[in-house]
């Protein structure tokens, strides 16, 4: 599969589904970049993605979550991943995966806008070591209540704002972009007609179908995350 078409099914998948394009994109640009152009790319690519999805779907964005969201994803990507990437990357899969599971399965609190900045925080830390933190803050939106367009949009927004803030800490850290550029505007036109397409599909679905597949979704993410980080461990 090439990266363009890869982007262009990734986005499809976010747009009707809520969530899984950018773990899967990851997952395929790793087997074509190098190590040290992948999450910077992968961030670029993303960040125009869910700008695109935001735009789309502009008026159903849930607007009191974005100011702190942003600011809590400002301090993580200023700390630059110290933290998490001081344990070792299984411990921080199977965190999350149990984090993701407990949301989709256990007494998840309705979490208000208060919230919001130490959720920034900690995904803006894990997207800087590890790329796709998509599940994670989908995991919180979750919680807010919303309807399903809500959901989607939402999700985008947060998800521009924290990839865009990565890529500028991934150019004050030095990583030169030029070199990628060509590749990533392609990708980021794919993945705005993959999000088109997608949106109609999730205008079509039912509310109550939309949350049984972001449930199975987030299951499978989680328990990717779970194996990969219990083999790991196992090793």
């Amino acid at each position: 599969m090439t990266a363009t078409g890869a982007s262009f099914l990734t986005s499809f998948l976010t747009a009707s589904a809520g969530i899984g394009g950018g773990a899967a994109l990851l997952g395929v640009l790793a087997a074509i970049l190098p190590p040290a152009a992948l999450i910077p790319v992968h961030g670029v690519v993303q960040f125009a993605s869910n700008a695109g999805r935001t735009a789309l779907m502009r008026a159903a964005v849930h607007g009191p979550a974005l100011p702190w969201f942003l600011a809590g994803t400002a301090a993580g990507a200023l700390a630059g991943g110290a933290t998490l990437t001081a344990l070792p990357p299984a411990v921080v899969e199977i965190a999350v995966g149990c984090f993701i599971l407990w949301s989709v399965y256990g007494r998840m609190p309705s979490w208000g806008v208060g919230a919001a900045a130490p959720a920034g925080a900690i995904s803006s830390v894990l997207t800087m070591a590890f790329g796709a933190t998509g599940p994670f803050v989908m995991a919180w939106v979750r919680g807010l209540g919303l309807e399903r367009q809500g959901v989607v949009a939402t999700h985008a927004a947060l998800m521009s704002g924290q990839h865009g803030l990565k890529c500028v800490a991934f150019g004050l850290f030095g990583f030169a972009f030029g070199p990628w550029l060509g590749l990533c505007v392609a990708m980021a036109a794919a993945g705005f007609l993959g999000t088109v397409a997608g949106r109609k599909v999730l205008l079509r679905r039912a509310e109550a179908a939309f949350r049984r597949v972001l449930d199975i979704v987030l299951t499978l993410l989680a328990a990717r995350l779970l194996w990969s980080g219990v083999a790991a461990l196992a090793a």
